[in-house]
């Protein structure tokens, strides 16, 4: 294979192959609510509540979501995808109209929101194990980059959803719209031809599925890394905005750095897959992107330095899911995209957790916390190379 694919190429090409335009609809669409539920789960929680219980709300449905992935994704790699997606939609929606109809009520908010995330369907680890069903195999590469690419417009639209039902209907609108969105986008999806007669690679079982590979488990270390840096950025930067004396910036800054992240995207379908050692190079990318936010310059420069750190990310994470391919054991594909989400997740909220004092010492604090995670990945995805061939 060359050393790079044409841009309009490999995104014609993926494009191109049967089901996938449906599948990248419907896959965002159920999705949504991975960015709109958070937000709607605060608004509603504000409203009898103070922002400590509301984010505790917020923090049950993450901890849901986190524990269900892997294991709803192990179900889906020993069965099929559409039962699985099914009935974790319909469980996750039950716990949506639960919150809503709570009265405010703590420990029915609390349940509910962990039932809503523990049912969130495993729709991105699900698509993510389709491509190599979907495109040849020296398009998967791009066909990761544009799912990771294109799932950045749900964190821009997710919100704005949210917004929009609580600004029509009220705090529970958004969620219930919510619920609405994911089982659409999970109908869609299930009823794809390609997803129903999916079905996992045969394989040795083990109690621990992808995680009883050693260099896997360092590449989910790695992972959680580079989540707790990305994650620290809408703590600093709502820091950053409310020092400028205008909340409402934060919205505009971390649009930027998800555009950022949409072209990074885009422009990584050029490159070819690359072999391992394509993992810490990606990783010192994404640390060096956030080391100008040190400079904490005006809006207009940062809101620029915000779309310069997030054009790595994508190149990033595919390397990453490329290297889950490598390296895991048959029939446990689903699970290890889930265990690398998962890893996302928890970095993301503990670097968001670990920047909040830092950010009431001072701004440039706050920005400081991302590269030295940051240069944490770079460790954890050097070691996970150790001993393979290097290809860049």
């Amino acid at each position: 294979m060359s050393s790079a694919v044409s841009a309009p190429s490999g995104l014609r090409t993926v494009l191109r192959a049967p089901f996938v335009r449906r599948l990248l609809v419907f896959s965002q669409t159920g999705r949504l609510p991975m960015a709109a539920a958070p937000l709607a789960l605060l608004l509603f929680a504000r409203e009898e509540h103070g922002l400590t219980l509301a984010g505790l709300v917020v923090a049950a449905y993450t901890a849901g979501m986190a524990v269900s992935a892997p294991l709803l994704a192990r179900i889906v790699d020993r069965w099929r995808q559409p039962p699985v997606l099914w009935g974790s939609a319909v469980l996750s929606g039950a716990g949506f109209v639960v919150v809503a109809a709570s009265g405010h009520s703590v420990p029915v908010m609390l349940a509910g929101a962990v039932g809503a995330g523990f049912g969130t369907p495993p729709l991105e680890a699900c698509l993510r194990a389709l491509w190599p069903n979907l495109v040849p195999a020296e398009n998967v590469a791009a066909a990761y980059s544009l799912d990771l690419a294109v799932q950045e417009v749900i964190y821009v639209t997710g919100p704005l959803v949210t917004l929009a039902a609580v600004g029509l209907a009220g705090p529970s609108a958004g969620l219930l719209a919510a619920a609405v969105l994911q089982l659409a986008g999970v109908a869609g999806f299930a009823l794809t031809p390609v997803v129903r007669t999916w079905r996992g690679e045969a394989g040795a079982r083990h109690w621990a599925g992808p995680l009883r590979v050693p260099r896997f488990v360092v590449i989910v270390a790695g992972v959680i890394c580079a989540g707790a840096a990305v994650g620290s950025l809408p703590v600093a930067v709502t820091g950053y905005a409310e020092a400028a004396g205008n909340r409402a910036l934060s919205g505009w800054l971390l649009a930027a750095q998800a555009a950022g992240a949409l072209i990074g995207g885009l422009l990584y379908t050029r490159a070819a897959p690359g072999g391992p050692g394509r993992l810490p190079l990606t990783a010192a990318a994404l640390a060096a992107g956030f080391v100008p936010l040190l400079l904490v310059p005006g809006p207009a420069p940062m809101a620029v330095l915000l779309a310069v750190s997030g054009l790595s990310l994508p190149p990033l994470l595919t390397a990453v899911f490329l290297a889950a391919d490598r390296l895991t054991p048959p029939g446990t594909a689903v699970e290890a995209f889930a265990w690398i989400i998962t890893a996302f997740t928890v970095g993301s909220a503990a670097g968001a957790a670990i920047t909040g004092p830092l950010v009431s010492d001072g701004i440039r604090y706050g920005f400081a916390f991302a590269p030295i995670a940051g240069l944490l990945a770079v460790a954890a995805m050097s070691a996970a190379t150790l001993g393979a061939r290097v290809r860049v």
